[in-house]
């Protein structure tokens, strides 16, 4: 059976272990006030595996605008020009 966690409006925090069908409880098992709310937490969460990182995604895309904006701004100056003119001049 699970446990569930209650609070009174004084301020007690109990325990009642129960099934989901039953009700919950109407007073406080300490003082006896009413009404009682339920205490909720927070669920832990993994991230696991690829994709969950900063590093295992995004980086695709930006190589591809980085390599199409210096294609677009004719090889990314003047050193591509002279890279080609160097190759030949070694070749020959």
């Amino acid at each position: 059976m699970p446990t569930y966690e209650y609070k009174c409006p004084n301020g007690h925090v109990f325990e009642v272990f129960k099934r989901i069908a039953d009700p919950p409880p109407e007073r406080c098992e300490m003082c006896g006030a009413s009404p009682v709310e339920t205490v909720l937490y927070p669920v832990p969460v993994h991230f696991r595996g690829s994709g969950f990182y900063s590093t295992d995604y995004g980086r695709g895309k930006q190589k591809k605008e980085r390599e199409a904006k210096e294609s677009s701004d004719g090889g990314g100056g003047g050193e591509s020009k002279d890279k080609p003119a160097e190759k030949k001049a070694a070749e020959a």
